[in-house]
């Protein structure tokens, strides 16, 4: 009994209906018939087009167009030259959708490990020079803003000594009223004098430039830039967008293993200076109570979009007082005095 298929050649729109047959060789097939070209054609150049409980379609390597379709089950001696149509889900099913899944599983969570862990490990690759030039470059943006004056400039010094800031940090106060402190890299921390305006004592000020020293000993705005912007930050060259990478550290928002790391090493060196960690404490409560005040947004909202409070953060810096501690004033009424000064002695240029 012949088996017709339905047969396009690929070089004309006629659709023909001849009978295919094996040929002396199982290994290919003709065809016969209504005009057709008889072949003999390779099994193994055909590939599936699709199948159906009435119809299998097979193209033909090399011959765009040409088709045949089987409109009926084929015999079983060309049935089994075929080559077997793709498997809904393919390895899916062939491996078992549990299986399956599982892998999948495990495969996200070392792709989001690894995500995770890239940041911090590319940071540390970067060299240091590198990133003071990018630290310098930034704070050269606000270069017309810094307030200096010789009283000033003393009192910062002093407050740095006091926390034992290192050779490679440079402290500077901006004259800006927002409430914010920042560390760039390569060492570079900001203090906005809206913070220092709105600290109530020196204390304060001092537990807030610990954080942000602890910021700068574990690298964390390096590590933020490359996690905001990756290799680009590098291989683009940073000189073009340098504003922009200022920009995005004024206001990133570290995790909370980050801030948690900044504020024990605050807590640290506020105990290593003799330095009350209660005014810090008390500087979270009243920050976050001013947040809940009309006309306090434009203020706080750069502190509390990078600096996130929590009663958890107020917390351990009450719990680290030491009983018995002989604690002394970050700096003197005089020095106090002087730094919170040294911006409107010294208005912007």
């Amino acid at each position: 009994m012949e088996t017709r298929v339905w047969h396009y050649d690929g070089r004309s729109a006629q659709r023909r209906m001849p009978a295919i047959a094996p040929a002396a060789d199982e290994r290919y097939f003709t065809l016969h018939g209504d005009d057709a070209e008889p072949g003999p054609y390779a099994f193994a150049d055909l590939e599936p087009h699709g199948t159906s409980h009435h119809e299998r379609a097979f193209g033909l390597k090399g011959r765009p167009g040409w088709r045949i379709t089987f409109m009926e089950f084929p015999p079983s001696e060309i049935a089994v030259q075929l080559p077997k149509p793709p498997r809904y889900g393919t390895w899916i099913d062939r491996f078992g959708l549990w299986r399956s899944a599982g892998v999948l599983a495990v495969l996200a969570i070392l792709v989001v490990g690894f995500t995770l862990k890239l940041p911090p490990l590319i940071a540390r690759l970067i060299p240091e020079s590198v990133e003071q030039r990018m630290g310098r470059l930034m704070v050269g943006n606000l270069g017309t803003y810094a307030c200096s004056t010789p009283k000033g400039d003393a009192a910062l010094k002093a407050l740095g000594a006091r926390l034992r800031q290192g050779d490679n940090v440079t402290i500077r106060v901006v004259h800006a009223p927002m409430v914010n402190a920042v560390a760039f890299p390569g060492g570079q921390v900001v203090l906005f004098d809206g913070l220092i305006q709105n600290a109530a004592s020196p204390d304060e000020v001092a537990g807030v430039l610990g954080h942000e020293l602890g910021h700068v000993a574990h690298r964390d705005g390096m590590e933020s830039l490359v996690r905001q912007y990756g290799l680009r930050l590098l291989l683009g060259g940073f000189d073009s967008n340098i504003s922009g990478y200022g920009n995005a550290l004024l206001n990133a928002r570290y995790s909370r293993k980050a801030e948690a790391g900044a504020d024990g090493y605050a807590i640290g060196r506020l105990q290593a200076a003799d330095i009350s960690p209660l005014p810090t404490a008390a500087l979270f409560a009243r920050l976050a109570q001013q947040d809940k005040e009309p006309g306090n947004a434009g203020t706080l909202l750069n502190y509390l979009s990078s600096h996130p409070l929590s009663t958890s953060r107020e917390q351990a810096f009450k719990r680290s007082v030491q009983r018995g501690a002989a604690y002394r004033p970050a700096l003197d009424a005089a020095q106090w005095q002087a730094l919170r000064t040294m911006c409107g002695d010294s208005p912007p240029r």
